[in-house]
């Protein structure tokens, strides 16, 4: 149990003591000298990109999530977009999605010509709602695309249903998932393509990257020759076969993973398990903490899920503040607490009001959510004192406005 303290402590923003001399960020990498000899070694060899590190990631990352495919892309939107023209999106098509994630999400749609439908969240975990998305199908509709908000699964099995109900591509966005279990099923075998990204906030990094992960002998073939070009082979393969012909067969992009940035990722694979111990030991810290602060609702964890925890997203009772979320941010981080907030919600961007004409009130749960949000560090390099310093602080700020 957490209680305000009788005596409020200066906040920071009024002119007293800070919790942190330094700005403890939301989210960072962890490299260690394994994943820098790793790259090290890439460089004193013969390919720098489409040589046999591709490969072997590719492999091990696969066994990993349980999945017979998986194909990697220079970044996790090259996924999303790979996994858009895969799903067979095109000028006219819709697919129907969340408001609550990161523009690419969506955005992947466009780049097919295509329409995202955005759908509301469920009140609870703040993914996409079942019942709302199969309000939201046409005849136009093509995929539905999901995300894992904060590392928590969507309701896959529902959505599955609806899909499979409706002839749909189901599309899942695990950007914030790797390691998730969904009904002891690990994310990335589960949907009919699943998307990752190794961005350096993430469970393990490449730099940039991202991986699809399918079931669907098809679509892996699709989605490798997506991203080289739409040649039908790659330039290792021509080379071991002292072959030089290849053709065209699609339109597709440069959106290939160096030899690089894989090496670093077989490397930081090897350590995903301990990463996500990390997490979810600094979640149920969290948790403990505020679990009766007065202010603050905790993210909540469904039965027969395991989250991963990209983020930890509380929100802010407004009602019993005597402020706004805006003030609060401010003050956390002039506590050197480097809160963020995730996300401002994808329709209420000027690029879709203007183009969609959304006023807002479209999506009524992801729009309110967003006014409450502030997303904590979490980062597996974070130490013990970097979590109490987030608890204390949160303490602080919160009770001064209570």
């Amino acid at each position: 149990m957490t209680s305000i303290p009788t005596k409020v402590e200066e906040l920071a923003i009024h002119g007293g003591t800070p919790v942190r001399e330094k700005l403890l960020p939301y989210g960072r990498q962890s490299l260690n000298e394994d994943d820098i000899e790793a790259v090290v070694k890439v460089l004193r060899s013969d390919w720098l990109t489409t040589g046999p590190k591709v490969g072997e990631f590719e492999e091990q990352f696969a066994a990993r999530v349980g999945a017979k495919h998986a194909i990697s892309f220079s970044s996790g939107t090259a996924a999303l977009h790979g996994a858009a023209y895969a799903a067979g999106l095109n000028s006219g098509d819709e697919a129907v999605t969340t408001p609550m994630t990161f523009c690419a999400t969506a955005n992947c749609v466009l780049y097919q010509d295509a329409t995202p439908v955005f759908a509301d969240v469920s009140p609870d975990t703040l993914n996409l709602d079942p019942e709302h998305a199969a309000k939201k199908l046409s005849s136009r509709t093509r995929a539905i695309i999901a995300v894992d908000y904060a590392g928590h699964p969507a309701d896959l099995d529902a959505l599955r249903a609806l899909a499979e109900l409706h002839g749909l591509v189901l599309i899942e966005d695990a950007c914030h998932a790797l390691g998730a279990e969904y009904r002891s099923q690990r994310v990335g075998g589960i949907a009919d393509m699943t998307a990752f990204s190794f961005h350096p906030v993430k469970h393990l990094t490449t730099g940039e990257g991202g991986m699809v992960t399918t079931n669907d002998g098809e679509l892996a073939e699709t989605l490798r020759r997506f991203r080289n070009h739409g040649i039908n082979s790659e330039a290792r393969q021509r080379q071991q076969a002292g072959q030089w012909f290849y053709e065209m067969t699609l339109l597709g992009f440069n959106y290939r993973l160096t030899d690089l940035a894989c090496a670093l990722g077989v490397s930081q694979l090897r350590r995903l398990d301990e990463n996500l111990a990390r997490r979810r030991a600094i979640a149920a810290r969290y948790a403990k903490a505020f679990c009766d602060l007065p202010g603050v609702v905790m993210p909540e964890v469904r039965d027969e899920v395991n989250p991963a925890w990209h983020l930890y997203p509380i929100r802010l009772q407004l009602e019993g503040l005597s402020t706004g979320r805006g003030e609060i941010v401010r003050a956390l981080r002039a506590e050197n607490i480097g809160v963020n907030v995730h996300y401002i919600p994808v329709h209420t961007h000027p690029y879709y009001r203007e183009r969609f004409g959304y006023k807002g009130g479209e999506c009524a749960v992801a729009e309110d959510a967003y006014q409450r949000l502030i997303s904590l560090p979490m980062f597996h390099g974070m130490t013990d004192q970097d979590v109490e310093d987030v608890v204390k602080a949160v303490v602080k700020v919160v009770g001064s406005y209570a």
